[in-house]
């Protein structure tokens, strides 16, 4: 008499698993095949090759060790200022009245409806020498001749949390829906003042959502490239930048594989780092 797998008879028990795992396995067979193994052969390229000089150059090299340190720094500057924009748009989705949080959501969605690469070009067009923030500037009699806005960490910054907000807003908002308002209510009946209110009780029970779309926001942002390259102009350059310039005007397909693995590495320690706060059994 045979005994039949585990996993065989809990499938059994339980049916629907089994018609999950089929219905998601076309999506994962087509990730892994078109996606998961180019990347990791591009990653793998300099081992096939019998190289691991690319690997160390990538990592000790002091050129690259400053742009990697610029992709961090950009990309925490742009999660900070998401917080610091996003948090008050999420709060007021949360709080308005249907129609205005109906605007308020066009408002936020209208990015996603629109290529990534004419919005960077419509910064270029507001930002330009002929630009309408020169051409405002002039007519105010403000500046005499027109001002250099392009190519600099802020406008690189400006465009990128044009972007990537977004991804900031809605994870915060979907906890801030959650909420139990009779608590703020609680701590106000406790004469507890707006801003401790706010400090010791409403941001702490946000901070899952912070941390979701912070997280969301700094991986996105280091692994960013039309935004940097345009809008920086070659002064400004992060990681995905240099990995470009390695594979179409140098050809160096096995360094731009080093950058990329190296790139990969820093994103799962970034990751690693935020799903420990993440954990489940957080209590904030």
């Amino acid at each position: 008499m045979s005994v039949a797998p585990a996993g065989f008879r809990a499938s059994l028990r339980h049916p629907g698993r089994a018609g999950a795992v089929l219905l998601g396995l076309p999506t994962v067979v087509f990730l892994l095949v078109l996606f998961a193994i180019p990347v990791a052969r591009f990653m793998l390229a300099p081992l096939a090759a019998g190289m691991v000089e690319p690997y160390v150059e990538a990592m000790t090299g002091d050129v690259y060790r400053q742009v990697i340190w610029n992709t961090f720094k950009i990309s925490a500057y742009v999660t900070v200022l998401a917080f610091l924009l996003g948090y008050p748009v999420a709060y007021f989705l949360t709080i308005a009245p249907p129609f205005w949080r109906l605007v308020g959501f066009f408002c936020v969605l209208m990015p996603f409806w629109t290529s990534i690469l004419v919005r960077t070009y419509a910064w270029l067009v507001i930002l330009g020498r002929q630009g309408i923030v020169n051409e405002a500037l002039l007519a105010a009699g403000i500046i005499d001749k027109p001002i250099v806005l392009l190519h600099s960490m802020p406008t690189v910054l400006l465009g990128m949390v044009h972007v990537l907000m977004p991804f900031f807003i809605f994870p915060v908002y979907a906890i801030m829906q959650r909420i139990d308002m009779n608590l703020i209510a609680a701590a106000r009946g406790l004469g507890a003042p707006d801003w401790r209110v706010f400090t010791r009780v409403y941001l702490p029970l946000t901070l899952p959502g912070v941390l979701s779309g912070a997280t969301l926001v700094f991986i996105l942002s280091m692994g960013f490239f039309i935004t940097p390259a345009l809008l920086g102009g070659g002064r400004v350059t992060m990681i995905a930048v240099l990995i470009e310039q390695h594979v179409n005007a140098l050809l160096d397909w096995e360094f731009a594989g080093a950058l990329s693995a190296v790139l990969l590495a820093a994103t799962l320690v970034v990751y690693g780092l935020m799903k420990r706060f993440l954990r489940g059994d957080k209590t904030w």
